[in-house]
């Protein structure tokens, strides 16, 4: 059966895997604790921040931190990380596999390390990605820059309307947006109400829950 769109792009965390509250934001709040301890944030708080300004806003604006400071506590997440594997959302893998069985190309932009996203891969038995995009890429090749999907598109032959971006955040929207891709939101990883608002009124596609995302790519 003919793929509509043959390369899904995919984010990791909150997308793929349940990371932010499981991994992410329990390695923020130890290490707060330990360096920081005047600065407290909720987990609510954790997503809207990454969700806008961003990651590294999130850091040097709103933690108030050097980038120095922010390299470290990077350190400490990555070590964090070694020994902390996200699960997989109940049904991610069996769209993904059907995807490949259909011939369909998977490809990750995420802002965590390509090292990990594969680990989390093969731990939660999800097919190998063909293209991975990560954190250790230098800047200007991160969401939101469209290097990611281009480099896709020239990789594979393919056109922008033969991709779909799914993502939980904002600079993944952004990334599409800018490169003419179309884009999908996935909503399942909070109920934060700004974030689903700007995503149902923005994105097009929006998909609450796991099974409504994969009835919408199978019943193309």
């Amino acid at each position: 059966m003919k793929l509509k769109y043959p390369c899904l792009v995919l984010d990791h965390d909150d997308t793929t895997v349940n990371s932010t509250a499981t991994v992410h934001y329990p390695c923020f709040v130890e290490y707060m604790e330990k360096y920081f301890p005047h600065i407290h944030m909720t987990l609510e708080e954790y997503f809207r921040y990454n969700f806008e300004p961003g990651v590294v806003e999130m850091f040097t604006d709103i933690c108030g931190m050097t980038m120095e400071q922010m390299m470290d506590e990077e350190e400490y997440w990555k070590e964090y990380v070694k020994h902390h594997i996200p699960k997989a959302y109940p049904g991610i893998r069996e769209i993904l596999t059907e995807h490949k069985r259909r011939g369909g190309k998977i490809c990750v932009v995420s802002h965590s390390f390509a090292d990990y996203i594969r680990r989390d891969y093969r731990e939660n038995d999800l097919p190998e990605p063909d293209l991975i995009f990560g954190w250790e890429r230098p800047p200007e090749q991160r969401k939101p820059s469209v290097y990611p999907l281009k480099e896709i598109m020239k990789t594979f032959g393919m056109t922008p309307d033969q991709l779909l971006v799914l993502d939980d955040l904002k600079p993944g929207y952004d990334m599409a947006r800018a490169a003419g891709v179309p884009f999908a939101a996935a909503g399942w990883a909070n109920d934060i109400p700004e974030i689903e608002q700007f995503m149902r009124e923005n994105c097009g596609l929006y998909f609450k829950k796991v099974v409504e995302f994969g009835n919408f790519l199978h019943s193309l």
